[in-house]
């Protein structure tokens, strides 16, 4: 299901995986990636568009005009009512951003547009893409990742595991998987090699 003449692949992967360094590496390969988590870090910012809402249901996150992260995760995380609620406010938000910035790469010269989608397979949109690339590294890495982050607990951590589909799911129903678990040149030609197939990919569509 191609958009035109571009491509649309989401780039996906469960907690720890690497998947912002893959993301960084395909913009320097010229790709145009659309950030998921960056965009719902200015829908929180001060007057961003999800600020108002997420504060009517969670008085308590708005902090100095904005929503505190941290304290909306507290609250979320363990419950799943809250979180259907909150991603009710904000996917929508996220949705529209998504298709403006498709728009904008439909009117370069630009054959692909990657989606850095977290929880891809989680919401159930998957179909939506003509690729599926799934950032992935054995379970020891990936936790030793994570609990280096700052903030990170061990609770922490299985709570956001438990709300993720497992691994070896997600590179079950991918097109691409992207080892991070190796030399970062090795995740690089990965990378690139990909790049260079679904360029191909997007001109078999542009002419079909």
């Amino acid at each position: 299901m191609a958009d035109g003449s571009v491509l649309k692949a989401a780039l996906t992967g469960s907690i720890a995986m690497g998947k912002s360094t893959v993301a960084a590496m395909l913009r320097e390969a010229g790709v145009a990636v659309f950030d998921a988590d960056a965009v719902v870090h200015q829908l929180y910012a001060k007057n961003g568009k999800a600020v108002e809402p997420v504060g009517r249901l969670f008085p308590t996150v708005v902090k100095n005009g904005e929503i505190d992260r941290a304290a909306l995760s507290k609250q979320v995380l363990n419950d799943t009512q809250a979180m259907k609620k909150l991603e009710a406010i904000v996917h929508p938000l996220v949705r529209r951003e998504q298709a403006a910035f498709l728009d904008s790469v439909k009117s370069s010269d630009s054959s692909i547009a990657v989606f850095d989608i977290p929880l891809l397979f989680e919401t159930g949109r998957a179909a939506e893409f003509d690729a599926v690339l799934v950032v992935s590294a054995p379970y020891e890495v990936q936790r030793a990742r994570a609990l280096a982050r700052p903030g990170m607990s061990e609770e922490k951590f299985e709570a956001i595991l438990a709300r993720q589909i497992p691994d070896e799911e997600k590179r079950a129903a991918a097109s691409h998987v992207i080892s991070t678990a190796v030399p970062i040149a090795d995740t690089q030609a990965q990378v690139l090699a990909i790049v260079s197939e679904l360029q191909s990919l997007a001109g078999d569509l542009g002419h079909a």
